[in-house]
């Protein structure tokens, strides 16, 4: 039964994005910008608002409502690319899960001032016990309702406008604040590429809209509420991750938030928000990101049962649990969105996370604007806007790639790897019995 409306669909978009982006992932895009950090999430909204406007379109245009994998089946008829794209997102989700568990763990750690317990890192415990609580919690039934939701928001986002506000205003008044166009104007080859690559990882800070593609039934009127809210939702978060930018890069030094990415917010509120500021900073990042686990690993849940129903997904996971309002939630789907999202905590770095679950976002929204923009008169559209989406895309792709080879070589290794393992095994799922049909007829 249809229940939320536009308040809760916004509420939910800007939770999917400001809540788990704004302390995850923003250290490393302010690290890798510099002083034009505010340019990367502007460049880096492009492609989120070009690939929601797609996703709009073609969800007013197919008959099944449900993402990316639902589209491609409609659209082209490719149960094999279709099985595919859902496969990617899905891993995109697993690193987005990771990354904002990581977060929250950084942020818990700083705040117990500890960084082992018994010789084990604390932002290990704390990554897997977070995981795991709200693994727990979907498996029983147990989920964030609309008007939750709400609540929360206004908390999140009223910190983080606080803090954004006010702190432009400081930096301005200390004549600390700064656009980079000296640095730019200094070495404009090198700084104009910063924005660029900054862009990159930027995206899966701008991908928590699609959440609301996935329980499309529990909105009033559900596509015009989506479209408002996604249109709403996206300017805004460019906006509020604008202004934390210029606060930061205003008041720290680069090398300080290169040392501590995930925390430079709360060294950036302290010469004029104080301890107190500090505290509230920290609390609404444990909230936000510990909100963005539950949010992602439900939707995902969501989108996974539609990859199932599709027979995209193998039926042994149709196990399910209910999420309290009468939905089944795949529980095995559940278990191993988990157990991926802990094991990349863990293992995995910032820089690594942030990259594997950006450009697993660059490929699918890139996907979604081609295709968009090659049915373009069917959908009604306006042609630039996905077209923007396909060039932003391209360009994202390989700056990410050429960074990863750059900086971290064994993060790419082990991109390719996952890659190659995720391909071979799509192609086994989904061409195997033709494969094996051909094999025995030749």
């Amino acid at each position: 039964m249809a229940e939320l409306g536009l308040k809760e669909a916004v509420a939910m978009a800007l939770g999917g994005m400001i809540g788990g982006g704004i302390f995850s992932a923003f250290g490393i895009i302010v690290a890798v910008s510099g002083v034009l950090a505010w340019a990367a999430f502007l460049l880096g909204s492009i492609l989120g608002f070009s690939a929601a406007y797609s996703y709009i379109h073609l969800n007013k245009f197919t008959d099944k409502q449900g993402g990316a994998p639902t589209y491609i089946h409609e659209m082209i008829g490719n149960r094999t690319l279709a099985g595919m794209t859902g496969w990617t997102l899905l891993f995109g989700y697993i690193g987005s899960i990771a990354l904002y568990a990581y977060a929250f763990a950084s942020f818990g750690s700083f705040m117990l001032g500890r960084l082992h317990f018994l010789q084990i890192p604390i932002s290990n415990i704390l990554s897997v016990f977070l995981i795991g609580a709200f693994v727990g919690l979907n498996l029983i039934g147990v989920s964030e309702t609309g008007k939750a939701e709400d609540i929360l928001v206004v908390f999140k986002v009223g910190v983080i406008a606080v803090f954004g506000i006010w702190g432009v205003y400081y930096a301005y008044t200390q004549e600390l604040l700064t656009f980079g166009w000296k640095a730019l104007a200094l070495n404009p080859i090198v700084g104009s590429t910063k924005p660029f690559l900054g862009a990159a990882f930027s995206i899966v800070t701008f991908q928590g809209w699609q959440l609301l593609m996935y329980d499309q039934d529990k909105f009033d009127n559900p596509e015009e509420t989506i479209r408002k809210a996604t249109y709403i939702a996206i300017p805004a978060t460019t906006l509020l991750y604008g202004l934390v930018s210029l606060v930061t890069v205003g008041l720290l030094e680069l090398p300080e938030i290169a040392v501590a990415p995930e925390v430079s917010l709360l060294y950036a509120a302290l010469p004029y928000m104080g301890w107190i500021g500090a505290v509230a900073i920290a609390i609404s990042a444990l909230v936000s990101t510990a909100s963005a686990v539950n949010a992602t690993l439900f939707s995902s849940a969501l989108f996974s049962r539609t990859l199932i129903d599709m027979d995209l997904l193998p039926s042994w996971l149709e196990s399910s649990s209910d999420d309290g309002d009468g939905d089944s939630i795949p529980s095995g789907i559940v278990i191993i969105l988990g157990l991926l999202s802990a094991s990349f905590a863990v293992y995995g770095s910032l820089r690594s996370i942030s990259s594997f679950s950006s450009l697993a976002f660059i490929v699918v929204f890139g996907a979604m604007s081609y295709l968009a923009y090659t049915n373009r008169d069917e959908l009604d559209l306006i042609a630039p806007i996905p077209l923007l989406g396909i060039i932003a895309a391209v360009v994202y792709a390989p700056l990410l790639l050429y960074d990863l080879y750059l900086s971290d070589p064994i993060t790419l290794g082990m991109v390719f790897l996952i890659a190659i393992v995720i391909i071979g095994s799509e192609l086994l799922y989904f061409e195997g019995e033709p494969i094996a049909e051909k094999i025995r007829n030749s």
